[in-house]
């Protein structure tokens, strides 16, 4: 009987993915690897590796306490940047398996795709770009930090694929793998639909304003919108070379993003104290701009320019922390007699 220690899964499961899965997924086995050559694991995938170097990453962590779109909510059911990131993955997990592609590999890149958000939501991505003077984009940010910050700056030595996935997933530019796409349009159909049920349940809008055309076509509940935009994504991309929805849902889906925009995301009460979220990180900003010497430690790069020492700082702090560091800062401290 063969003994278990020379049994090596990983070549057992590539075997199974070249068996298994569509012409178009990408197979483990076929990585463009990493920049780093490790020594293959016994037991996982390189795609499932990157998995859980990102799970057990501290960015990804810090993701529960960063938000998503109501800042500081009084509530235990509204998103946080960690949630959000988990409903991506759920539904791209879900598609990828439909679709007999890479289901690591995908939840790969759905689980890192945010790891470079600002506290504060987009807001604090505004911020930064002010303070900058040019944008500050967290997918690029995403892609820094498993390059560059995380693991005392060695970085996490992901597969390209990965990478690929993760800065593409937002942008002009499309991912090279099937995998990525659908986290593409997974993220915009996990916030969409997970942003109407918060901003329902926060009173800034009713079942009854949404437009009525698009629910009797997506549905009238979050799940029914989430299963009919991934239903018709496994539709119109089964057996084909690009992950794509038909134009009748995708158009529908781009107008509830639009009627989000409108009613939610840009004029509502959840929004009113963004302008004191931003001016928390600009000001933060200026004052490491003027006090380099007072950066961690690890963001002291000589390598890096001073501003980009910054963002790297800024942009991993949770909403809590930045305030934490903000009140330190600029308000009077209580002291004992």
């Amino acid at each position: 009987m063969e003994k278990i220690k020379d049994i090596n899964i990983r070549i057992m499961l590539e075997e199974a993915e070249e068996k298994n899965l569509s012409p178009y997924a990408q197979l483990s086995k076929n990585s463009k690897g990493r920049d780093v050559e490790v020594k293959p694991c016994q037991i996982r995938t390189c795609f499932q590796r990157d998995r859980d170097r990102i799970i057990h990453s501290k960015a990804f962590r810090r993701l529960k306490h960063k938000t998503q779109v109501f800042l500081a909510p009084e509530g235990d059911h509204y998103r946080t940047r960690l949630t959000h990131t988990l409903e991506v993955s759920q539904i791209s997990r879900t598609i990828a398996r439909a679709l007999r592609l890479n289901e690591d590999l995908t939840e790969a890149i759905a689980l890192g795709h945010d790891l470079g958000h600002t506290p504060f939501g987009h807001i604090g991505e505004e911020a930064l770009s002010e303070a900058l003077g040019h944008p500050f984009c967290h997918n690029k940010q995403s892609l820094r930090v498993v390059e560059k910050i995380e693991y005392e700056g060695k970085g996490l030595n992901l597969c390209r694929e990965v990478k690929d996935g993760i800065l593409n997933h937002t942008g002009e530019t499309v991912p090279a793998t099937l995998e990525g796409q659908i986290v593409r349009i997974a993220d915009r159909i996990a916030y969409i639909n997970h942003d109407i049920d918060d901003a329902i349940r926060a009173g800034i809008i009713s079942d009854e304003d949404l437009p009525v055309e698009l629910v009797k076509l997506l549905g009238h509940h979050q799940s029914i919108r989430i299963n009919t935009m991934a239903i018709d994504m496994v539709k119109h991309s089964f057996d084909k070379d690009r992950i794509q929805m038909s134009d009748e849902i995708g158009t529908a889906m781009d107008e509830l993003r639009n009627f989000m925009f409108q009613n939610v995301y840009l004029s509502s009460a959840a929004k009113s104290e963004n302008q004191k979220a931003k001016g928390v990180l600009i000001s933060l900003f200026n004052y490491y701009s003027k006090h380099p010497n007072e950066l961690p430690s690890e963001f002291k790069r000589e390598n890096e320019k001073l501003e980009v020492n910054i963002c790297d700082y800024l942009a991993g702090m949770t909403d809590r922390y930045a305030v934490k560091v903000f009140e330190m800062l600029f308000l009077p401290q209580a002291w004992m007699v």
